[in-house]
C-alpha cells in the first residue's frame, strides 16, 4: 500500500464510472452501441471491435485495465478505426463523444444516493470534484442530471486541457481549482489509472472501490485502502478522523 493512509482529507477527487456510477450495468451498453455505430452496416466487425476493448458481449464484463475499462475516446478510435474503417479520427472522435455525451448522463446507474452521499461530504466541510477519462461535457451534464452541481466544485474530463488520466494534470487541477494543496486531498477510483494520477499528484490518499472493473488484487498495490464502494467512505473518514 502506498503511504499517507492515516491522513484525513480536505478535498476528495472522485472518479465518474466505475465510482460513483456502477460500471458494467452503466457501460456495457452504451459500448455495444458505440461500437454498432462506429462499424455502420458491418455489424459483423462489432465482436472484434468489443474483444480488442476489453469487453466481452458474453459475459457483458470489462477487463481490468482494458481500453474499456480505463480507456479514453482516443483510445476507442485508435482500437476501431483500423477494423472499421471508412472513419477519418476526427470525425470517430466527435461521433462518438457526442454518442456518450448523449448517453451517459441519462444511462448511469449511481452505485449509492448520491445527493445523500455528497451532502454528507460538504457537511464535513470536504471539497469535493469529478476526474474522468469520459468527455467533459458528460460529466457536467451527469452532475446536473443527478442533482450533485451544489456540492462538486470541480469536474474535467480527457478533453478538459488537463491532460487524461494516469497523469497528474486533472488532480492538480482540482488542487487549485479548491485552494488546496496535493498532500491535502484524497483520490477515490475503480482503475490502477485512478489511484496512479492520484500518486504521480502527490496525494495524501489514494482509495480503491470495487464497483468498477478492477478487483482487490489489481488495486491493493496502488491504494492506501480499498473498500467495497463509495458507500463506505464515511466510515472510513471516521477512522481517519475526518
Amino acid at each position: 500500500m502506498a503511504g499517507g493512509a492515516g491522513r484525513k482529507p480536505r478535498g476528495i477527487l472522485f472518479d465518474k464510472d466505475g465510482t460513483l456510477f456502477d460500471y458494467h450495468g452503466t457501460w456495457g451498453p452504451i459500448l455495444v452501441e458505440a461500437a454498432e455505430m462506429a462499424a455502420r452496416e458491418r455489424r459483423d466487425l462489432v465482436p472484434e471491435m468489443l474483444s480488442v476493448i476489453g469487453f466481452d458481449p458474453a459475459t457483458a464484463r470489462v477487463a481490468a485495465g482494458s481500453i474499456a475499462g480505463a480507456g479514453d475516446t482516443f483510445g476507442l478510435v485508435d482500437a476501431w478505426i483500423t477494423i472499421a474503417g471508412g472513419w477519418e479520427r476526427a470525425a470517430l472522435i466527435a461521433a462518438l463523444d457526442g454518442l456518450f455525451i448523449r448517453l451517459a448522463p441519462e444511462r448511469s446507474l449511481p452505485v449509492t444516493d448520491l445527493p445523500v452521499f455528497f451532502r454528507g461530504l460538504k457537511d464535513r466541510e470536504i471539497r469535493t470534484g469529478i476526474a474522468t477519462n469520459d468527455v467533459a461535457e458528460s460529466a457536467r451534464a451527469t452532475i446536473l442530471r443527478f442533482g450533485l452541481e451544489t456540492y462538486i466544485e470541480f469536474s474535467a474530463g480527457y478533453d478538459s486541457g488537463h491532460g487524461q488520466k494516469p497523469g497528474p494534470g486533472m488532480a492538480l487541477a482540482f488542487c487549485a481549482a479548491v485552494g488546496l494543496a496535493p498532500h491535502e486531498i484524497a483520490v477515490v477510483g475503480d482503475n490502477s489509472h485512478d489511484l496512479e494520477m492520484g500518486r504521480r499528484a502527490g496525494a495524501a490518499l489514494n482509495i480503491g472501490v470495487l464497483t468498477g472493473t478492477s478487483g482487490r488484487d489489481d488495486l491493493a498495490p496502488l491504494a492506501d485502502h480499498v473498500i467495497g464502494s463509495i458507500a463506505e467512505l464515511p466510515a472510513l473518514l471516521d477512522e481517519l478522523g475526518g
